[in-house]
């Protein structure tokens, strides 16, 4: 009965090394696939996200700095006639935002030949360390293109830009920076808001949506 016991523990601890060595390589392999400098996968949308649409947001009459160092009018931005894709994020974090903006180059590369017709804004919540040359340093991490802009400007700016947004960062506390996506078709048109993460090919789908509602709606009021 003893040696029964002896060898049972034996296979029991053979197939824990098994166990704990096909682990160890198939996580090396991983890393080993991985290049220095990339981007983090995009997440799985967490099971809590919440989508809500119809949402209209009154827009502060503030001034930004854009990432190629020009001031701009907030408004103005908004409402240059494109459709607008916008999130809230700061270069030195480094957990939700570089997610946040992997979805966005994904998002912005599954677009195609249509990428030029959207107008991608991230908008720093900590304005005081990022300025506009760091933001093009960020920008430029997850190959951004010209339809793809990220703002700076001054802490009253910036929070006005949040509150305006019911974003949760406006009580100035960035470490409770939390995921949030908003979608507009065009100017006029009402916001749909994403509170958590989504994927690439989810926000695709949402944009794509907010679109046909926005050209419904134009041939149902001709």
């Amino acid at each position: 009965m003893s040696a029964t016991r002896d060898g049972w523990r034996r296979h029991l601890l053979l197939a824990f090394v098994i166990g704990a060595a096909l682990l160890l390589v198939l996580s090396s392999a991983a890393r080993a696939h991985e290049r220095p400098g990339d981007a983090p996968a995009p997440p799985v949308p967490a099971p809590t996200a919440r989508i809500s649409s119809g949402t209209q947001y009154s827009i502060p009459p503030v001034r930004l700095v854009r990432d190629d160092g020009k001031v701009v009018f907030f408004p103005e931005e908004l409402n240059d006639g494109r459709p607008v894709v916008l999130n809230f994020i700061f270069t030195t974090c480094s957990s939700i935002c570089p997610l946040m903006s992997q979805t966005f180059a994904q998002f912005d590369s599954q677009l195609g030949a249509d990428a030029h017709r959207v107008h991608l804004m991230s908008i720093s919540i900590d304005p005081e360390e990022d300025t506009p040359a760091r933001l093009r340093e960020y920008a430029q991490k997850f190959h951004a293109g010209p339809e793809w802009q990220h703002y700076t400007g001054t802490v009253e700016a910036s929070l006005a830009a949040q509150k305006a947004f019911n974003a949760w960062t406006w009580r100035g506390d960035k470490m409770g920076h939390t995921p949030l996506t908003l979608v507009r078709a065009a100017p006029g048109q009402p916001w749909l808001r994403i509170e958590g993460f989504v994927t690439p090919t989810e926000l695709l789908k949402l944009y794509r949506k907010q679109l046909d509602r926005a050209a419904q709606g134009s041939v149902a009021t001709r």
